[in-house]
This record gives structure tokens, C-alpha cells and sequence, in this order.
């Protein structure tokens, strides 16, 4: 699971979770059919749908800014995520 870095964790994110709708934040360089099979090799579910956006980082005065994917995933069943579960 090299490819999916974390989960992102914004109001509209958290909203969605309740909808069985997923975001993370993926290396740019990853298709979207690597992401939706290590999704489903990783939780063992399968992918009804995935969603991508890319953002570009901020210019910087000598280059361009790094870009980094978000992906949603849209899984048939519910799932935990390990990193939304942890506890301290």
C-alpha cells in the first residue's frame, strides 16, 4: 500500500464516512486502477466507485510545487479504516 499515504480528515470528509464514502490522500503518481486494487486487496471489499481530484502545490519562487492526488472510494460494504481507529 505504498500509494495511499493517509486519510483525510475535513468536515466534508467526516460528513461523508456516514455514507460509506472514503478519502484519502494518494502519491500522485498512482493510477486509479492500482489504488482501487490495493483497496481491495487491503479491506478486502469491492469498489463500486472512485472519484479524483489533483492539487498542485503552492509555486515557489525557483520551480513548481509537488502535486498530490485525493482520491474518494466508494466501497460496496463498510469498512474501518486502521488509521481512523486507533487509539491512544
Amino acid at each position: 500500500m505504498d500509494g495511499i499515504r493517509y486519510a483525510v480528515l475535513t468536515d466534508k470528509s467526516i460528513r461523508l464516512l456516514g455514507k460509506n464514502q472514503y478519502t484519502s490522500n494518494v502519491e500522485s503518481r498512482s493510477t486509479r486502477t492500482e489504488i482501487k486494487h490495493w483497496v481491495e486487496l487491503f479491506f478486502g471489499v469491492k469498489v463500486i466507485a472512485m472519484n479524483s481530484h489533483r492539487l498542485w502545490g503552492k509555486a515557489r519562487r525557483m520551480g513548481i510545487g509537488s502535486a498530490s492526488s485525493i482520491i474518494l472510494i466508494i466501497p460496496s460494504q463498510v469498512l474501518l479504516l486502521p488509521v481512523l481507529n486507533r487509539t491512544r
